[in-house]
């Protein structure tokens, strides 16, 4: 962090006070906007003094599920109609 924004942040410690300061820089990280002017315009609008929403439940994946996509694969039928030395070229087996 520079010189300058750390005299910022420290300007804004005085006159907003230390609990208010943490407060809007813990909102600031959660909002993930790292700047000291991000952390002056929310003191500035109180918005250190609200709660902070509740953070999304951590969704889990299924083990396993079905493709969507897998109808739109192409199957070994679509491919019976393919000259062999094309096949070969893809490194498909000829029959």
């Amino acid at each position: 962090m520079g010189y300058r924004a750390c005299l910022g942040l420290l300007s804004l410690a005085r006159r907003y006070g230390n609990a208010r300061l943490e407060d809007a820089a813990e909102r600031a990280v959660q909002l993930r906007a790292f700047t000291g002017r991000s952390v002056r315009n929310l003191l500035q609008q109180g918005l250190d003094r609200q709660p902070l929403p509740k953070r999304a439940a951590e969704t889990t994946l299924p083990e396993h599920h079905e493709n969507p996509w897998r109808r739109l694969l192409p199957t070994p039928a679509t491919f019976s109609g393919i000259p062999c030395h094309l096949k070969a070229l893809n490194g498909m087996e000829c029959h």
